[in-house]
């Protein structure tokens, strides 16, 4: 381990500076695959469409004016968000006559919702 000492007063960081070479190592060029990553979190990030994403696990499928509806908006807004989702890859529509259906790309979606969701409950639960 490599030494080196720093002053420090917060009590959430080390109190010295020091790291292991060889998880640098085997770690330091693997971090290179969460790129892009943050893009996914950025378009969840939004509470509308957190929303839209979690409806859209409790129902395969939803219409445009229904979505509107669950989140209390108006159809322009529930569409600008969809379009959104749909546009970074997490959801995906089809059209039938005048109607838009959208649902969730897939099940890693689904997923990351639901993880999300879990985590949110459980920290609230602890505090």
């Amino acid at each position: 381990m490599s030494k080196k000492r720093v002053s420090n007063t917060s009590k959430d960081t080390c109190e010295t500076f020091c790291f292991d070479q060889e998880k640098v190592n085997r770690i330091q060029p693997q971090i290179e695959q969460v790129n892009g990553v943050e893009m996914t979190f950025k378009a969840l990030a939004d509470a509308t469409r957190v929303k839209i994403a979690y409806a859209l696990t409790l129902e395969d499928e939803l219409c445009v004016c229904d979505v509107a509806n669950i989140i209390g908006s108006t159809t322009a807004t529930a569409s600008h968000h969809l379009r959104l989702l749909r546009n970074m890859g997490l959801a995906k529509y089809r059209k039938e006559g005048k109607l838009v259906f959208y649902s969730l790309e897939d099940g890693h979606v689904r997923k990351l919702v639901e993880v999300a969701l879990t985590l949110q409950k459980e920290s609230v639960t602890v505090e």
